[in-house]
C-alpha cells in the first residue's frame, strides 16, 4: 500500500462515521498529513447544514496549533472531490486554496451537476498539485448510495428478509405465528442499525395489515428510516403504527417496481431497504431492480409449511457472508 493509499483509507474509515445521518449529502473523510508524515488534523462529514470533512480537518488542525505555514507543506487527502458552490456551507474548494495547501489527493470525483470536476478546476487554476483516483473503487462503493442516486436517477436498493431453515419467510396462515421469530435477538438488533444507516424502508400493505409493523431503529441508535408503503388498493387506515409520528411515511399507490422507484427518486430517497412481504421482494429481484439483497438464515424448521423466501436470480456474486451467534447472515451484489 502507498502512502497515499494509507492517508486514503483513513478517509475512507473517517467517511463511514456519518453513515446514516448525512443525507442528502455524501460520506466524506479528510486528512491532512504533514511532509514528515504526520497528520495534523482530520475530520468527517457529520450531517448536512453542518462542515464539510475538509473544513473540520482543518478546523481540527489548527487546534493543534498548525496554520497557513504548516499547510503550504502538507497534503490534503479527501475521498470525495471538494465542493466547488454554495449550498447551506460555502465551498470546501475554496478554502483550501485560502489556507495555502499546494497538494490535495482525491479519491472519486463527485458526480453531483453542481460540482462533477470543477471543484478540481478551482484547485489546478491556482497551481494546486492535484491526484484524482486514488483508491478509486473503494470510494465509489463508499458512496454507493449517493452516486447511484445521481447517476441513475434512482435510489440504492438494498433486499432484505429473514428466513428459516427450510427457506420460509413467515408461516401460511398469520395466525399460526404467536409470534414466531426466524432469527435470534442479535440479528434483529443488526437489522435494526440497517434501518439507521438507510434512507427509507419499504414494505406492502399486506404486511401492514400482518405484522403492524413500526419499521423503526428502536434497537439501535440512529435517526429513523422514512417509511414507504405501498398501497395500491387503498385498504390501510391511518391507526397503523407505520402512520404515527416516529418518522416520515409516504404511501405509493403502485406495485409496479419501475413507478416506485420513480417516486422514490423524486422524493429525494437516495437508498431503500425493501423488506417485505416475500412477494413485493420478488418483483423487484424479477424486475432486476435491486443493488444489494441481505439474506438473514435462521437455524430451525418452523413453520414446515409457509410462503415462500425469494429467490434470486440473474448473476450475481455473493459480497459477504457472516455468522450471528447461531444464525448466517449473507449480502449479495447484483454483478
Amino acid at each position: 500500500m502507498t502512502v497515499d493509499e494509507k492517508y486514503m483509507q483513513r478517509c475512507i474509515q473517517l467517511a463511514q462515521n456519518g453513515l446514516g445521518t448525512t443525507y442528502p449529502n455524501p460520506l466524506v473523510g479528510s486528512v491532512i498529513v504533514s511532509e514528515n508524515d504526520e497528520i495534523l488534523g482530520e475530520g468527517w462529514h457529520k450531517k448536512s447544514g453542518e462542515p464539510h470533512a475538509e473544513v473540520n480537518a482543518v478546523l481540527d488542525a489548527e487546534k493543534n496549533g498548525y496554520g497557513k505555514d504548516a499547510f503550504v507543506k502538507a497534503v490534503l487527502y479527501v475521498n470525495l472531490e471538494p465542493c466547488s458552490h454554495t449550498g447551506k456551507t460555502p465551498p470546501c474548494a475554496s478554502m483550501i486554496v485560502k489556507k495555502g495547501f499546494k497538494k490535495v489527493v482525491i479519491g472519486s470525483l463527485d458526480p453531483h451537476e453542481k460540482v462533477a470536476g470543477k471543484g478540481v478546476a478551482i484547485l489546478k487554476e491556482v497551481g494546486i498539485d492535484v491526484t484524482v483516483g486514488v483508491l478509486e473503487k473503494e470510494c465509489n462503493f463508499l458512496n454507493k448510495r449517493f452516486f447511484t442516486f445521481h447517476r441513475k436517477k434512482r435510489p440504492y436498493i438494498i433486499l432484505k428478509w429473514a428466513e428459516t431453515a427450510d427457506g420460509f419467510i413467515a408461516p401460511a396462515e398469520k395466525d399460526e405465528q404467536k409470534p414466531v421469530w426466524i432469527t435470534n435477538s442479535y440479528s434483529r438488533q443488526l437489522s435494526h442499525r440497517l434501518r439507521a444507516e438507510e434512507n427509507a424502508i419499504l414494505i406492502g400493505a399486506q404486511t401492514v395489515i400482518d405484522d403492524n409493523p413500526s419499521l423503526t431503529c428502536r434497537d439501535w441508535h440512529g435517526i429513523n428510516p422514512t417509511r414507504i408503503v405501498l398501497d395500491s388498493r387503498n385498504t390501510l387506515n391511518k391507526n397503523y403504527v407505520v402512520f404515527d409520528n416516529q418518522a416520515p411515511t409516504i404511501t405509493i399507490d403502485s406495485n409496479n417496481p419501475e413507478n416506485i422507484i420513480k417516486e422514490l427518486y423524486n422524493n429525494q430517497i437516495q437508498s431503500v431497504i425493501i423488506e417485505g412481504g416475500s412477494r413485493t421482494i420478488q418483483q423487484f429481484i424479477d424486475a432486476n431492480l435491486w443493488d444489494e439483497a441481505m439474506q438473514f438464515m435462521g437455524t430451525e424448521i418452523l413453520f414446515y409449511n409457509g410462503l415462500p423466501a425469494p429467490k434470486i436470480n440473474g448473476y450475481h456474486t455473493i459480497l459477504d457472508r457472516v455468522t450471528i451467534k447461531q444464525d448466517v447472515l449473507k449480502t449479495y451484489l447484483n454483478a
